[in-house]
Order: C-alpha cells, then sequence, then structure tokens
C-alpha cells in the first residue's frame, strides 16, 4: 500500500468504521460489508477455512470461494480488492497447484468488471455460488491459456534473438548479458548497459548502436542526451 491509493487509510489494520461500496453514502450503497466489530472474529473464521484439511472442494473451488468471502468481509478500508486477488495465486503456491504466483487472475477480473462484481453480488443476494463458480473458472482457463501463449513467445522470442546476437561477433557476450536484463526489465539507457556489461561508455554506446541495428532496441525518447532504449519485442508479449 506504500505510495499508492490508500496508503494512508491504516493499511495493514482491520477497519474500525463502517464502510460501504458504491453510493455516495450508506444509505444508496450497493453492498455493506459486516460491522467492523464483527471484521476479527471473522476474518479468524476464513484463516480456519483455509487451513482446515478436512474440506473436500478443489482447490481452485477453494481459493474461489475465499476469495469471495475475503471481498464479502471488506475487512480493510481499502486495498481489499488488490489483497484479495492476491491471494489467488499464493493461495495456489500454497496448496502445491502453482510452482511459483504466476496465475495472474486480476487481468480477467479487470477486462470483466461488471460481471466480476454482479456475480459476487449474486452470491450474497442470491446464495448462486455455482454461478460464481463458473465465472471464476472461466477466468483460471482463460489466464492460463493466455500465460502459456506469453511463455511460448517468450521461448520463441529468445531463439530469435539469439540467433541475431549471433552476427555481433565479439561483442556477443555482452550483447548476451545486456539482454538478459532487458528480459527482466525492458527498458534500458547508456549507464545500464555499462554498468550491466561492465564495459565503458563509448563501448555502451556502440553496444547499443549493435542491438538497434539487429532490431533489438528502439530509442524511444527523441532527445539528444538522455536516452532510453526499449525492448519492444519483449514487452510487447505482455501487453494486449
Amino acid at each position: 500500500m506504500k505510495g499508492v491509493r490508500g496508503a494512508h487509510k491504516a493499511p495493514g489494520e482491520f477497519r474500525k468504521t463502517q464502510d460501504w461500496i458504491g453510493g455516495a453514502t450508506i444509505e444508496d450503497a450497493v453492498f455493506i460489508p459486516p460491522a467492523p466489530g464483527s471484521v476479527p472474529e471473522l476474518m479468524l473464521d476464513l484463516e480456519r477455512f483455509v487451513h482446515d484439511e478436512s474440506i473436500l472442494l478443489p482447490d481452485l473451488l477453494n481459493i474461489a470461494l475465499i476469495h469471495y468471502q475475503f471481498e464479502t468481509i471488506h475487512p480493510f478500508l481499502d486495498g481489499n480488492g488488490r489483497v484479495g486477488r492476491l491471494m489467488i495465486p499464493l493461495y495456489l503456491v500454497y496448496r502445491g497447484v502453482l510452482g511459483r504466483p504466476i496465475l495472474y487472475i486480476s487481468d480477467f477480473f479487470e477486462r470483466n468488471r461488471s460481471l466480476y462484481y454482479d456475480n459476487l453480488m449474486r452470491v450474497r443476494e442470491q446464495n448462486d455460488l455455482d454461478h460464481w463458480f463458473r465465472f471464476f473458472l472461466t477466468g483460471v482457463i482463460e489466464t492460463a491459456r493466455k500465460g502459456i501463449a506469453t511463455f511460448d513467445g517468450i521461448l520463441d522470442l529468445q531463439r530469435d534473438v539469439d540467433e541475431r546476437v549471433r552476427q555481433l561477433g565479439r561483442r556477443a557476450g555482452s550483447a548476451a548479458t545486456v539482454i538478459q536484463q532487458l528480459y527482466r526489465r525492458p527498458l534500458i539507457d547508456a549507464a545500464g548497459v555499462s554498468e550491466v556489461a561492465g564495459v565503458s561508455m563509448p563501448t555502451a554506446y556502440k553496444l547499443i548502436e549493435d542491438l538497434e541495428c539487429i532490431s533489438i532496441l528502439r530509442e524511444m525518447t527523441g532527445a539528444r542526451r538522455g536516452r532510453t532504449y526499449l525492448f519492444d519485442a519483449d514487452l510487447a508479449l505482455f501487453v494486449d
């Protein structure tokens, strides 16, 4: 919560006041979460549910239910959506379904925000868990397929980039080192190239020129000084 919206709304502490969702006032709110005095008990109950080994629901349905309950309790003044979405991949890692927290279902929820809220409300008002489970699992399927396509794209890009880098001859080793950094963060400047590759600034500029020539880097500022370079092909894999 540091440095973002809600940073001054008692982050990390259960709310001490009544909150509501939608509407300018509580009178016309779309949803009113439980009273603040009941939040600690409800969160304790949710925590017990998370660790209850006697529950035989599949893990994906379990975390769908946990996410719904967390968002309904709405324990914090702000950041409930962010924390609730973060819980999904972390829970799946905890249960051994994922090796790393790589299922970014937040993107699906954001693109289908109205349906997301409608499905949460449908459980609250009609006790319709089946509809929520189907929506949630649709998001998991779509996100997983998108993830597989992205990973395949990364592998294809790496093979293509490796082939192009071989054209640089004796500078190929330094270029490969810079490219490994670009996979982590696709923006870099001359000072960054110098530091990562362990070369002088004149050599760094030459290396950048080489990477531009083989269409790895593109200068994006248009300035004469303080230029920044972008690894377009890598970034494109993560942008719709």
